[in-house]
């Protein structure tokens, strides 16, 4: 069987592409030093992933890297580049809030170490796809010039406009608008993989995602929305809405779909492609609309406190069309709505 190098493994996106294909008899090589706990604390600790991984599929090797190591880098695709056949690029430095308190942190995880993947993955095994999760935060909050008119739990897009039947296509510009320092460097590494897919004719992709969720989650404050709304619900600790009065609406898809929609890339690559990722229409939902969910599936009153200032490049509204990826892809669509979304995350939040 084929390998597969995955970044970022036992974070919530790695350990759903690194569980699918190990089920299929890959070897998997994993690669994360749980740099996510350094970013935000011992509650975002991916430990207990990485150990099931380890348990669960004999065929995971997993590597304690740090994906800014060069030169660990280097020696782990001098030994495995022969038989890789797929990168799957999900190691991040994740929040935009994070970001700009340590820029040059950010940009050496996000932009650099993906400029360094890319060229090892051009030395050592250049016929191998290239997958890498980026983020809608690379078109800034230009979609907020958008038209938008408010109902009584939340935002939504004019039912006039092109994009209110299926959402934000990949048109939508990457110009004058704020990104946040985390959106800039993801954009620098999101324009890398497209070049080098153009210009030296790689198999690369990247998904520009709107909110991921799942139950392998570990949601802090600075991100992994609907996760740390949920893990705040059950615990009975007291959450914060930042602006918009709480009928921000974000579009969730789950990690096991987004894997699945990788390996449907995988099986008929293309060289350069650019997809906008998510829920889409199928599994959308307002903040306000979120804490009732998550205080359903717990039977808990969350505390929750509203803040007027909004965070700086944040979205009003953010639903994102995928019919791109479906046009290329038409074998793919999703497993989960958003009804199997948040009994994920509330199955995980139950185990800590």
């Amino acid at each position: 069987m084929p390998s597969v190098l995955i970044t970022g493994s036992a974070g919530l996106v790695g350990s759903a592409a690194a569980a699918r294909f190990a089920r299929q008899g890959w070897t998997v090589l994993g690669v994360d030093n749980d740099q996510r706990q350094r970013f935000f604390g011992p509650e975002a600790t991916t430990a207990r992933t990485r150990d099931a991984l380890r348990e669960a599929f004999p065929n995971y090797l997993h590597h304690d890297v740090d994906i800014r190591d060069g030169e660990a880098l280097g020696a782990l695709f001098a030994e495995h580049g022969a038989d890789l056949s797929l990168i799957v690029h999900t190691a991040a430095q994740p929040s935009h809030d994070w970001a700009a308190t340590a820029p040059f942190v950010d940009f050496e995880v996000n932009a650099t170490a993906t400029l360094k993947l890319l060229e090892l993955t051009r030395q050592r095994c250049p016929a191998a796809t290239f997958i890498f999760t980026s983020t809608n935060k690379v078109y800034g909050d230009a979609s907020n010039a958008l038209p938008f008119v408010e109902r009584e739990t939340r935002w939504e897009l004019d039912p006039a406009h092109p994009w209110a039947a299926h959402g934000i296509d990949e048109t939508l510009t990457v110009d004058r608008s704020q990104h946040s320092l985390f959106g800039c460097s993801k954009l620098a590494a999101d324009v890398m993989v497209q070049e080098y897919g153009r210009y030296f004719g790689m198999n690369t992709a990247c998904f520009r995602c709107g909110c991921i969720t799942g139950g392998n989650h570990a949601g802090v404050a600075q991100h992994g929305f609907l996760a740390h709304l949920m893990r705040s619900t059950v615990r009975k600790q007291p959450y914060v809405i930042h602006g918009y009065q709480g009928k921000q609406v974000r579009d969730n898809v789950h990690a096991d779909d987004l894997a699945a929609a990788f390996e449907h890339f995988h099986r008929a690559p293309r060289q350069g492609a650019v997809y906008n990722m998510g829920g889409g229409r199928h599994s959308n939902c307002s903040m306000q609309e979120a804490i009732a969910l998550c205080e359903q599936a717990s039977g808990n009153k969350l505390d929750v406190t509203y803040g007027e200032q909004a965070r700086r490049g944040d979205h009003i509204w953010w639903i994102s069309d995928v019919r791109a990826f479906q046009r290329d892809y038409p074998g793919w669509t999703w497993e989960y709505d958003l009804a199997a979304c948040v009994k994920s995350v509330y199955e995980g939040a139950l185990r800590g």
